[in-house]
């Protein structure tokens, strides 16, 4: 009984740290990378280049989260 009660603490605890670590303050950060490993995906099973979506999605999600974060306080 009382390995399965530490094991779910751990599980817990490992949910926790993921969730804070990519959700963070800012969920809309992540929601953008995600959709951009989307389209990556999307457009390498049809054949295009997409190696560039990545990395244009950071470019443009950062400093739009770093300025939206910055005016607030």
């Amino acid at each position: 009984m009382l390995e399965s009660r530490s094991f779910v603490r751990s599980l817990n605890a490992f949910g926790a740290f993921w969730f804070d670590f990519l959700i963070g303050d800012d969920w809309r950060g992540t929601v953008g990378i995600v959709l951009a490993f989307i389209l990556t995906t999307f457009l390498h099973h049809s054949g295009a280049v997409s190696w560039w979506v990545v990395p244009l999605a950071v470019a443009a999600i950062l400093p739009f989260n770093l300025f939206r974060l910055t005016r607030r306080r």
